[in-house]
């Protein structure tokens, strides 16, 4: 029959018989037109999809059919994934759903990214995703001969994108080479990396679902990849995918696969799998040796070598789920074990072992032979204990972070997926539930730290400072009664808490907290440790919020050269990097700040793609720089290509979506255009109100462009209405700690300014100026700027000595920054000439007419 060739079509027929069992399908109604499309394999002629043209088909299945295309306005390459016949089954639908939306939320660089998604005419769904043109993992390494080391390192590259997509709560259930291509590069270190087709992927909470129960034969893999466990029918997990790497790991090793699969049935296949040991890979490789597909450099890998990648690959692909690595990151830790040769953690204790591998990586320190005996004799029992104990350290935290996992996992399990900022109802539901068990975990301290930890950044994150606050205390104070006071997770946990104290306005206490991680990373760690790089990174944001620049600069340039020295690109080099940026923005230095922001764009392009939202994140920084430089022009057309990313990913109604238009209307305020700039403003501020709720410090921010639009425009009423709401929210948010609401205040009492009511401008300005100092600094920028502002009102009230001395402190701030804000030093100069011509200092007055006519110039004033 068509069937007995093709197990995909056998299981789309069995899908609907099964459907139809269920009086879900639709053969009573339209039975020659389904079995017509079941049994034609043609695929269907099209030749544009949306904005796309149909260039060929790259491939079919059971599923789909996927087209290469190209969006003709942008130049840029596509795969579409079509479903074939999808009018058959609802079954088929929402199995293609679930790709598509598992898809969505996988943000990782090697694994294909999700660009678009939509119906054609006729109601058929496809989705548009990365194009990415490559060879299977094992096709490549064959035809570059490359080595075992490099090998590895390919492999350490799909596991880290296999624990990106288990953190997510995806199992894959169908890792085989041929999903996982790589691009051509001249070095394996120069390859690409990227893990496809999720197409039978499942969330972790729904793979016991009675839906998968009912569907007892529909088993949907790859027999000759697929773990024991999906061969009998069994529960499948994050454990199925591990036994799938162990697979493909064997073939890398070997260039052969584990079992001698060929001409046999597929009943053959799985009694092949499930009563068969493999071969060693040691033991394959030797039959292997100038083959094709084998590994170069095989002689210089020792026995004792070999040994150890029998041990690490057999764990992977054990029989037993229980005898497996726990996770993909005990399986990363043990693969850097080896390439560092250091003892693995899955290899007997024995007292050879160990002492052979310390022997081994010191054989330069121990060369004489009279040496080592004495080491040996003397040192044994030191060194066996010593190693035991990293051993136990590491089992430990593997069986930590497999417990959080699971955690998590329960925690939303039932929930419907992981709720996202437009559902934060659902979130916090499901995050007091989460504070709740984990308060039941005190037989588990270390678990309930990590908890704690975790649920208070997510607390933060929805704008729960109270809550967030409880439960990062809670986590510091059992790690340091675990843990004593140095412990990486000590200074981990002050950054979190620091970082809280800045989102709360205590800016003082956030610096002390963030600068007693530094100093205890900076005493008991060595400068390479990632906490140290992270807790300079936290330290030199909060030191920015405070308007200490320089220190703040030096900071995080140091932080920089930490991150960079483990490589050109990573995502905590970029995160520094973008700090470091974004503090050379709020210091003036713009130009400075812009070149930071263009090589941010290009290590964000190349870690992400082109179209992930960190480099929308990136493009608006850029666009930011250009803005204030004076390319308004240029930084609208940055903010509208980032916005068509975040439209891509995010869809309209999303706050990400709507800080984008946030940017873009004030790129359309600098050039005038305020009407449009309203457009996006408008629906931007309705979004957020509708993700956090009206009285949010985020919306409250928000409020700040509209109603300077309105202020432009001579709209006093509107800007009064905007700002003084906007300080409302501030204060009840953050207990009139907060220099947001000095901010606030200020541009309440520019409204009145303009307006020509000083007398109701100067209290309020007064007022911001005292915020600023109690929670910035006097000399800040926002303080200078404020005192400016109430002098210029005072000079109105013809209060001239009143009036100087604010003039004078606000202008000599100013003057004394490396990049200071023109207008303001303009504006200070122009009324403390008119101070002092009303107070007859003449002398004084012509100082600073010298000085606008130097400015006007170009020159330095004498």
């Amino acid at each position: 029959t068509r069937c007995a060739g093709d197990p995909h079509l056998l299981a789309e027929v069995l899908a609907l018989l099964e459907e139809d069992a269920r009086g879900s399908s639709m053969l009573d109604r339209e039975l020659g037109r389904v079995a017509h499309e079941v049994l034609d394999g043609s695929v269907p002629v099209l030749r544009a999809i949306g904005p796309y043209r149909i260039l060929q088909v790259l491939g079919q299945g059971g599923m789909g059919v996927v087209y290469l295309a190209e969006r003709e306005d942008l130049g840029n390459r596509v795969a579409i994934k079509v479903l074939r016949d999808a009018s058959l089954s609802p079954a088929r639908r929402e199995r293609f759903a679930r790709e598509e939306q598992t898809l969505a939320q996988l943000n990782h660089p090697s694994i294909a990214r999700l660009y678009d998604a939509d119906t054609l005419p006729d109601g058929t769904p496809y989705f548009v995703m990365e194009y990415v043109e490559g060879m299977p993992l094992t096709a490549y390494c064959a035809a570059h001969r490359c080595s075992i080391a490099e090998r590895l390192r390919l492999f350490r590259v799909v596991c880290e994108a296999v624990q990106h997509a288990h953190r997510q709560a995806v199992v894959h259930r169908d890792l085989k080479p041929s999903n996982i291509l790589v691009t051509e590069g001249r070095r394996a270190g120069e390859a690409a990396v990227k893990l496809l087709d999720f197409g039978i992927a499942k969330q972790l909470e729904s793979l016991d679902a009675p839906a998968d129960q009912t569907q007892t034969m529909l088993r949907l893999m790859t027999p000759a990849y697929a773990a024991p466990e999906q061969l009998r029918g069994e529960p499948v997990g994050t454990y199925t995918d591990i036994y799938a790497l162990g697979v493909i790991l064997y073939e890398l090793l070997t260039g052969e696969h584990p079992f001698d699969l060929a001409g046999l049935t597929p009943g053959q296949i799985e009694a092949r799998i499930l009563e068969t040991e493999p071969e060693k890979p040691s033991s394959r490789v030797r039959r292997a040796a100038g083959k094709s597909a084998a590994p170069a450099g095989l002689a210089s890998v020792g026995a004792a070598a070999w040994a150890e990648l029998d041990v690490l690959c057999l764990t992977t692909m054990h029989k037993d789920p229980q005898r497996r690595y726990p996770t993909v990151e005990a399986l990363l830790r043990d693969l850097d074990h080896y390439l560092k040769g250091e003892p693995l953690e899955a290899r007997p204790d024995s007292w050879r072992y160990r002492t052979g591998k310390f022997l081994h990586r010191n054989r330069q320190p121990l060369a004489a032979a009279a040496l080592v005996v004495a080491l040996i004799i003397g040192l044994v029992g030191f060194y066996t204990l010593q190693l035991r104990e990293a051993r136990d350290t590491a089992l430990a935290e593997a069986a930590r972070t497999e417990r959080i996992q699971r955690f998590m996992l329960q925690l939303f399990e039932g929930g419907g997926g992981p709720a996202g900022p437009a559902d934060s109802l659902r979130a916090v539901t499901l995050l007091h539930r989460g504070v709740q068990e984990a308060r039941l975990l005190d037989s588990e301290p270390e678990v309930q730290a990590e908890l704690y930890h975790t649920l208070g950044t997510l607390f933060q994150e929805l704008g729960d400072f109270a809550q967030a606050d409880s439960l990062l205390q809670a986590a510091l104070d059992k790690r340091r009664s675990l843990f004593g006071p140095d412990h990486p997770e000590i200074a981990r946990n002050l950054v979190a808490l620091g970082l809280l104290r800045a989102d709360q306005g205590e800016l003082q206490e956030a610096e002390r907290l963030v600068r007693e991680a530094v100093d205890r990373t900076r005493r008991s760690l060595l400068p390479q440790h990632p906490a140290v790089a992270e807790a300079l990174t936290a330290l030199g944001k909060v030191l920015q919020q405070r308007g200490e620049y320089q220190p703040a600069i030096e900071l995080l340039e140091e932080a920089v050269r930490l991150r960079a020295a483990h490589g050109p690109t990573s995502i905590e080099l970029s995160e520094s990097l973008g700090q470091l940026a974004n503090t050379h923005f709020y210091a003036g230095n713009y130009a400075v700040s812009d070149s930071l922001n263009r090589l941010l764009l290009v290590m964000d392009r190349r870690l992400y793609g082109p179209r992930h939202p960190s480099v929308a994140d990136a493009l608006i920084n850029l666009g930011a720089s250009r803005l204030q430089l004076g390319f308004y022009e240029e930084a609208e057309q940055l903010y509208r290509q980032a916005l068509e990313i975040m439209l891509g990913h995010y869809g309209p109604d999303h706050h990400e979506t709507a800080s984008n238009m946030m940017m873009l209307g004030q790129a359309l305020t600098y050039q005038d255009r305020y009407e449009e700039a309203l457009q996006l403003l408008r629906p931007a501020l309705a979004v957020r109100e509708r993700v956090y709720g009206a009285d949010h410090p985020r919306v409250a921010n928000t409020l700040n462009e509209p109603g300077s639009v309105a202020l432009k425009q001579g709209d006093f009423a509107t800007a009064e209405r905007y700002f003084r709401r906007m300080a409302e929210i501030y204060r009840k948010a953050y207990d009139d700690k907060h220099y947001l609401i000095g901010v606030a205040l200020a541009n309440l009492a520019s409204v009145y300014m303009d307006g020509e009511q000083y007398g109701r401008a100067e209290p309020i300005f007064r007022e911001a100026i005292a915020r600023f100092t109690e929670t910035l600094s006097a000399d800040h920028i926002h303080t200078a700027i404020a005192r400016i502002k109430l002098g210029r009102v005072l000079v109105r009230q013809g209060r001239h000595r009143e009036a100087e001395g604010h003039l004078l402190a606000g202008h000599n701030t100013l003057a004394a920054q490396a990049k200071p804000s023109v207008n303001w030093l303009r504006k200070a100069r122009e009324d403390l000439v008119m101070v002092y011509q009303a107070l007859g200092e003449s002398q004084k007055a012509a100082q600073f007419q010298g000085e606008l006519a130097a400015a006007r110039e170009g020159t330095p004033s004498p």
